[in-house]
């Protein structure tokens, strides 16, 4: 049949590794008459963080022989040792890995060995601009142990085009092979949401869109052995924007409720209720809430690159780049606030004890990336406060070098503050017991009870 350019809705069954029928026996064949023999390995990671490391350990509990590749060597010896740096994945997820097949390493030359490599490096902003350096390196990398038959997978976040734009041409120069004739390359975006238990690697649709039409095949023949539901895109582009409207989505609408908190304030009504009132709407709404700002790798970053794009083809993205504006500022309207309620203490910024409730940028989990935090606490040092903090799943925290202070009692230190400010809603927090002890509350999260506390 032709290839149509309406996404196709895979449900692949986990299935063993090795399944003996359908398109991942063809290319296995197909492998072996090219290259000689089939891989090593079922599969390689490139870059353990915090997407490559759960591939790799779902991809070992399915039954896949997976090799762990990352240039960091003390990430790789914790490895070795059965030891875990990331949230979502325990020691016990590493240890059984291991028992499981699971090889890390830091010689590249390993790649050769895998029928399937994935590259899951990371993609920041430098001076507010795309940073490709690690897909380049990746690339070049896997480029030169790239043999005849092999499968290559995207899984950086990016922006429509770089899977063909940018990738392709690295790893066929490093090769000499031709993608699409001699190896398939194809895009599948990751959907990690750390620190939520109910929504895995293994049972969130994946998303997969490759050069053409073997390419797609047979990447999702390969994510079909470990993930639930397979969603086939037309091709990688629509597969990069897709990641990419996810999180702008969100983006955008966090900016709405942000917003929305500031001008309600102003007219003396609580947001927080105002939410949870048009939340009753069981359809045409979806509940969007303010807070310090936002974190992590996903949101502050990833409209980013659209906006990248769309500069490109010679075009402004007024929507992200208002949201970002309005992201942006939290932090210092929080700081404001901080200071109102100083004021009306009689107490100046300079020399205060403030208490810092929570510096992850999410709850429950130990990810300081983009926090809201960070900013939050820069200007309060420029203002002479003296800092605390308390996140039971972050062990130190520092600010342009400054360390802050860490305690581990929430209710004693918020006995002892002037003002504490609830920036991350961590499970371990008893909002009730610290709203009581503390002089004075600022919540930015909307967990206090009505009254108790004064929220964002």
């Amino acid at each position: 049949t032709g290839w149509s350019k309406t996404p196709l809705i895979c449900i692949v069954p986990s299935q063993p590794a090795r399944c003996q029928t359908g398109v991942s026996d063809v290319q296995m064949k197909n492998s072996s008459q090219t290259d000689g023999n089939v891989g090593i390995f079922d599969a390689a990671v490139v870059g353990l963080g915090y997407v490559g490391l759960p591939l790799a350990v779902e991809g070992t509990r399915a039954g896949l022989r997976m090799l762990g590749y990352d240039i960091d060597h003390a990430k790789v010896a914790a490895l070795e040792a059965g030891e875990s740096y990331i949230d979502d994945v325990a020691h016990a997820d590493v240890v059984s890995a291991l028992a499981g097949g699971f090889t890390p390493t830091v010689d590249s030359a390993q790649l050769s060995g895998a029928d399937t490599i994935v590259i899951c490096v990371p993609t920041p902003l430098t001076d507010h601009q795309p940073d490709l350096s690690s897909v380049r390196s990746a690339g070049e990398v896997v480029g030169r142990q790239l043999r005849p038959g092999r499968l290559v997978v995207l899984e950086s976040t990016t922006y429509p085009g770089t899977t063909e734009e940018v990738l392709q041409p690295i790893l066929e120069d490093a090769s000499g092979l031709k993608a699409g004739a001699d190896f398939q390359l194809a895009y599948s975006p990751e959907r990690v949401d750390p620190g939520n238990p109910n929504w895995t690697l293994a049972n969130t649709p994946k998303i997969v869109g490759g050069i053409d039409e073997a390419s797609t095949e047979r990447a999702v023949a390969f994510y079909g052995k470990f993930c639930d539901q397979i969603v086939a895109a037309p091709g990688t582009r629509e597969a990069e924007l897709a990641k990419l409207v996810e999180n702008t989505y969100r983006h955008v609408n966090i900016a709405l409720a942000n917003e929305l908190a500031i001008f309600a304030r102003e007219l003396g009504v609580d947001i927080w209720d105002v939410i949870r009132l048009a939340a009753t709407k069981p359809f045409g709404f979806e509940a969007f809430y303010p807070g310090p700002g936002v974190g992590g790798h996903c949101i502050p970053i990833d409209p980013n690159y659209l906006s990248h794009r769309f500069r490109k083809l010679g075009r402004q993205f007024r929507f992200v780049e208002l949201a970002e504006e309005i992201n942006a500022q939290m932090p210092a309207y929080v700081v404001q606030r901080t200071v109102g309620i100083l004021n009306r203490e009689s107490k100046a910024v300079h020399a205060s004890r403030v208490l810092l409730l929570g510096v992850a940028y999410k709850a429950d989990v130990s990810d300081t990336r983009e926090s809201p935090a960070i900013g939050v606490a820069r200007r309060l040092l420029d203002m002479g406060a003296e800092l605390s903090y308390w996140d039971p799943h972050v062990s130190s925290f520092a600010v342009d070098g400054e360390e802050i202070r860490r305690v581990d009692d929430a209710v004693q230190a918020a006995s002892d503050a002037d003002v504490a400010l609830i920036l991350t809603s961590h499970s371990a927090l008893d909002v009730d017991a610290v709203v009581a002890a503390a002089g004075a509350v600022l919540d930015t999260r909307g967990v206090s009870k009505p009254g108790a506390a004064e929220r964002l």
